[in-house]
């Protein structure tokens, strides 16, 4: 019997059981979200010292600085050493901003489409600008591009990272203006990026002058099994004579608070000077206060770290709920596979082809909340209709094995809907 017809005599024979679990769901008034990536109380909770890390006037001077008046348009020179520590990069090549590295990212692009980057004309004046996104990807990268009319162009993702040769190609075209990564823990696939991705990314010549890639480390240390280790981008890039080819971004939203956390953002020498001019028109300076609890409270790299460890503890077990139900009810059926990360916040699913938005459709009818079918592509248009992203942090234990069920049952339901049997 070929792999079709096996799959189909499984779901036959499972139907009236799906149905049943599906309709025992329904009557028990769930309403569980497993939407986003957000840090359940559990994980807020770590660090609720800090914000009574800053009691008096000496607690506030830091590097010769008031922390609490106006200045320092790139941050504080200890928030750009700690960050610079945690991503191994020159500390004279960061700024240390607000809470948001998103926000960072979308600023970059403003002031790229507004003013121009790498002494090139400002997008607005240079017609069509494209970028490459690696899918599935980020929602809210497609979206900042979306908002402001930049084409983009789908890349295929492999277990070692974006496809290569296809990049090199793409790259050729001088309105690709740049390209959208996240090389550790990616959301949603999981994956890391082997060196030789690494390498070939530091090493290309886009025929851009003004081409950026947007190296977003938001999982740099966000191990929960066990830790991948990535290139440094920054120090290739450097050695392939390519110094102002990438942006990177980082912040701590998931390490203490994520409304209040400190991001950073990197570039080459060059970039960062131009930057600074330009941000010293938008502020006095940033929340010197928060990046000064951060300071105080973490202390160093070894600080951050720690942190991080103690939520990939408290994350793991709802990772190890999630993998261990879609196994027990998915394994077998050749239509569906899904990520296995050592990190991160995401599980990458993929279903049956055009069966993904009512998979999401099933399982909120019954109570769960998932991200939308076709989120983790650009407008949001899944060609396939495959991939759905799991968020396992937020719900507790009891709770994300409970959704993580439905989803199986729903994903079933949708197959046999799917085939008519």
């Amino acid at each position: 019997m070929c792999c079709l017809e096996t799959t189909k005599a499984r779901l036959a024979a499972e139907k009236a059981s799906l149905e049943a679990r599906y309709a025992a769901f329904q009557t028990r008034g769930l309403s569980l979200n497993m939407a986003r990536g957000i840090p359940a109380k559990e994980q807020l909770d770590l660090s609720l010292d800090m914000l009574t890390c800053l009691q008096t006037v000496e607690d506030c001077q830091i590097d010769g600085i008031d922390a609490r008046n106006y200045g320092g348009v790139d941050g504080l020179p200890s928030a750009k050493k700690l960050f610079g520590e945690l991503l191994d990069v020159d500390p004279d090549c960061v700024i240390v901003g607000g809470n948001s590295s998103l926000n960072m990212m979308s600023d970059m692009i403003m002031r790229s489409k507004l003013f121009g980057i790498g002494g090139c004309k400002p997008w607005v004046e240079q017609g069509t600008v494209k970028f490459l996104c690696p899918v599935p990807g980020y929602d809210r990268h497609f979206l900042i591009c979306e908002q402001c009319g930049i084409e983009m162009i789908p890349l295929p993702v492999t277990s070692t990272g974006p496809d290569m040769d296809l990049v090199r190609e793409l790259v050729t075209d001088p309105a690709v203006k740049g390209m959208w990564c996240i090389p550790k823990y990616s959301n949603p696939s999981g994956i890391t990026y082997s060196d030789d991705t690494v390498r070939a990314l530091a090493s290309l010549k886009p025929a851009a002058p003004d081409f950026r890639i947007y190296w977003d480390n938001a999982y740099c240390i966000h191990d929960v099994f066990c830790e991948d280790k990535l290139l440094n981008i920054v120090t290739e890039a450097k050695k392939a004579g390519n110094e102002n080819l990438v942006f990177e971004f980082a912040s701590t939203s998931k390490l203490c608070f994520p409304g209040a956390g400190v991001a950073c953002m990197v570039a080459g020498k060059g970039d960062i000077d131009y930057i600074k001019k330009l941000i010293s028109a938008q502020t006095i300076g940033p929340d010197k206060m928060n990046q000064l609890r951060h300071i105080r409270y973490f202390k160093d790299v070894a600080g951050l770290r720690a942190r991080a460890a103690a939520h990939g503890k408290l994350i793991r077990p709802k990772f190890e709920a999630v993998l261990k139900t879609l196994d027990a009810e998915l394994s077998g059926l050749d239509f569906v596979d899904w990520s296995k990360p050592n990190g991160g916040y995401f599980i990458s699913l993929n279903v049956m082809e055009q069966t993904a938005k009512r998979t999401v459709e099933l399982a909120k009818n019954a109570g769960v909340t998932l991200t939308p079918a076709g989120a983790t592509w650009p407008y949001r248009k899944d060609p396939a209709d495959k991939n759905i992203r799991i968020a396992p942090s937020y719900p507790s234990l009891e709770s994300i094995t409970l959704a993580a069920e439905l989803l199986c049952v729903c994903v079933k339901l949708a197959a046999i809907e799917k085939l008519g049997l």
